[in-house]
C-alpha cells in the first residue's frame, strides 16, 4: 500500500498538479483578501524588508488580486513587467503538466543568452521602479 503512494508520488504529472493545485488555492484565499488593505495576512516580500527598494516581483499580490477582480489597469499599475511574464509561466506550467499526463518528466532548458535577457529585464525593472 504505502509502496503505491510512492509511485504515485513519483509520477510526472504530481508536481505540476501540485504545483497548479498550490495556486489555485493560494488564488482562492487571496480573492476574499485585499492586499490593498493593510493587516492582511499575506506574506511580505523578503528583499523589501531587508533593503526597503522594491524588487522585480514586487506588486505581484496585489496584481493577482486585481486580476481575480477584473481590474487590468490596476494589475497593469501593480507591476507590468510580471504582468507581462504570466501569460509565459501559465504556459510552461500547462506544458510541464501535459507532459507529466503523457508520462513524460519534462524540463524547460533556457540558453545562456535566454537566462541573461531574463536577468537584464529583472534589474532594469528593478531599477526603474525604485527610481520613481
Amino acid at each position: 500500500m504505502a509502496e503505491r503512494g510512492l509511485s504515485t508520488l513519483r509520477h510526472p504529472a504530481a508536481a505540476p498538479l501540485a504545483v497548479a493545485t498550490a495556486g489555485l488555492a493560494g488564488a482562492a484565499y487571496l480573492y476574499g483578501t485585499n492586499p490593498h488593505e493593510s493587516g492582511q495576512l499575506l506574506p511580505q516580500c523578503p528583499f523589501r524588508y531587508v533593503t526597503g527598494l522594491l524588487c522585480p516581483a514586487c506588486g505581484g499580490t496585489r496584481m493577482v488580486y486585481d486580476l481575480l477582480h477584473g481590474q487590468f489597469a490596476a494589475a497593469w499599475h501593480d507591476n507590468r513587467v510580471l504582468l507581462l511574464a504570466a501569460p509565459f509561466a501559465l504556459l510552461l506550467l500547462g506544458r510541464w503538466f501535459v507532459e507529466g499526463v503523457r508520462g513524460r518528466r519534462w524540463r524547460p532548458e533556457l540558453k545562456p543568452r535566454t537566462q541573461v535577457l531574463i536577468l537584464g529585464i529583472a534589474v532594469t525593472w528593478t531599477i526603474v521602479r525604485n527610481l520613481h
